[in-house]
C-alpha cells in the first residue's frame, strides 16, 4: 500500500512520513476515526514505508524486496490481527486460520468495514471477535527475532473487538515490546478499548476525507459527472467507503432502507401483524447486520429531524431517503426525537448482548408506535 493511493488525508500522511524520517516512531500507535475514512490503508502504507529499503521523500519505493512482499501482504515481519468467528468444524480459531481470505479481501479494496469482512468469511449469525487465544499467538510471534526488516509490525484492526482476557494479556507486551516492534491499532470506536491499552498508545485522530478529495477521486476512478460526484461526496460525510457504497447502489442500503420504511409505516399504522413479520425478518439476518441496521435507523431519524430545520446543506440523505422524508420527517420532532434515538440505541445494546432478536425488534416497533404519535 502506497500513501499516494490513499484518498486525501494529506495532513496525516505528512505527519507519519515526518516521524519516520526523524526516527520518532512510538512503539504503540492508535489510529482513531469514523469508519471508511482510510485508517487501515494509512496504517498499512505507514508500515510499508517504515520497512522500505529505499524510500522516497513522500512514499515507499515499491521496488525493493520489502515493498514487493508488502504488496502481497506476505512480509514475514508483518502480522495482522482482526475479528473472526470460530468454526470448530473447519478448525478456524485464530486469525492465521483466515489469513489467506484476509489478504485476498484487502487486495480487492482496502476501504471496508466489519460487516463486509464478516460476509466474506460467511459469519452468518455470529459476531466477529478477537478471541482470548489470539493473545498467545501475538506474544509468540513477537517473541521471535526479526527476519529481515527494520521493524516487526503488528497491525490490529478493530481492537475494540478484543475479548477482555485477550486485551489484558497484551498489556505488558504493548507497554514493553521487544526491540524494534511497532503496534498499529486501527479503531472505529476507540472508547470501547479498555483504558489500560488506550493509555499505552499514542493516539492519532483521523478525520473524514474532504468532499473535494472524494469528488476528485470519484470523477477520475469511476467516470461519473462532476455534479453526481459532488452530490455523492456530500452524502458520504467524509467516508470514502460510504461514497463507494452510494455509487454502487449496494444491496445492503436498499435492504436497510426498505426495512426502515416498512418498520415506520407498520408502527405508525399500529399494524401488529406486520410488526411481527418485520421482527421475524430482522431476526434472521445475523447479529452484525442487525446492529448495522439499527445504526442506519438512528442516522435516518437524526437526518429527518434535521431536515425539518430547512437547512439543506446540513442534510445527508440519498434521493430515495429524501423522497420518503417529505412525508415522514414531520413525525420526527422535538417531542419524540430523544425517545426514538434512545430506544434505537437500547435495541442496539440488546443485540450486542445477544438478547433474542425477534423480541428486541418487536418491542422496538411497539415503542416507536407510541413515540411516533407524539
Amino acid at each position: 500500500m502506497f500513501f499516494k493511493d490513499i484518498i486525501g488525508q494529506s495532513e496525516v500522511k505528512e505527519r507519519l512520513i515526518r516521524t519516520a524520517k526523524e526516527g520518532f516512531i512510538p512503539h504503540a500507535q492508535l489510529f482513531c476515526g469514523p469508519e471508511g475514512i482510510g485508517k487501515f490503508p494509512l496504517a498499512l502504507a505507514y508500515a510499508q514505508y517504515l520497512n522500505c529499503e529505499d524510500p522516497s521523500e513522500n512514499d515507499s519505493c515499491g521496488k525493493c524486496a520489502s515493498c514487493v512482499k508488502y504488496n502481497h501482504l506476505a512480509h514475514p515481519d508483518l502480522h495482522f490481527v482482526f475479528p473472526i468467528v470460530k468454526k470448530a468444524a473447519k478448525k478456524k480459531e485464530v486469525c492465521d486460520d483466515y489469513i489467506a481470505e484476509w489478504r485476498e479481501f484487502i487486495k480487492k479494496n482496502p476501504y471496508f468495514n466489519l460487516g463486509q469482512w464478516l460476509d466474506n468469511i460467511e459469519a452468518e449469525n455470529s459476531q466477529g471477535l478477537i478471541y482470548a487465544k489470539e493473545s498467545e499467538e501475538i506474544i509468540r510471534k513477537l517473541s521471535l527475532r526479526i527476519y529481515e526488516a527494520k521493524y516487526k509490525i503488528m497491525i490490529i484492526w478493530l481492537p475494540e473487538k478484543m475479548h477482555e482476557s485477550c486485551a489484558n494479556k497484551l498489556l505488558k507486551i504493548i507497554e514493553e515490546p521487544t526491540d524494534n516492534t511497532v503496534f498499529l491499532l486501527v479503531s472505529d470506536v476507540p472508547d470501547n478499548i479498555i483504558t489500560t491499552i488506550q493509555s499505552r498508545c499514542q493516539r492519532i485522530n483521523i478525520h473524514g476525507v474532504s468532499e473535494s478529495d472524494i469528488k476528485q477521486s470519484l470523477e477520475s476512478e469511476y467516470n461519473i459527472t462532476p455534479e453526481d460526484a459532488a452530490s455523492v461526496a456530500h452524502l458520504s460525510k467524509g467516508s470514502y467507503l460510504k461514497a463507494l457504497e452510494t455509487i454502487s447502489l449496494n444491496e445492503e442500503h436498499k435492504f436497510f432502507f426498505e426495512l426502515f420504511v416498512k418498520m415506520m409505516r407498520a408502527s405508525y399504522a399500529r399494524n401488529i401483524k406486520e410488526i411481527k413479520t418485520i421482527g421475524n425478518e430482522l431476526g434472521g439476518v445475523g447479529r452484525e447486520n442487525q446492529k448495522s441496521f439499527l445504526i442506519y435507523a438512528q442516522r435516518m431519524i437524526r437526518e429527518y429531524f434535521v431536515s425539518n430545520m430547512s437547512q439543506p446543506e446540513m442534510v445527508y440523505l440519498a434521493q430515495d431517503e429524501a423522497n420518503f422524508g417529505t412525508r415522514f420527517a414531520p413525525f420526527v420532532n422535538e417531542r419524540n426525537i430523544i425517545g426514538l434515538m434512545n430506544e434505537l440505541a437500547l435495541a442496539e445494546r440488546h443485540i450486542e448482548q445477544n438478547v433474542n432478536a425477534k423480541m428486541v425488534f418487536f418491542d422496538l416497533c411497539l415503542k416507536i408506535t407510541m413515540l411516533i404519535k407524539q
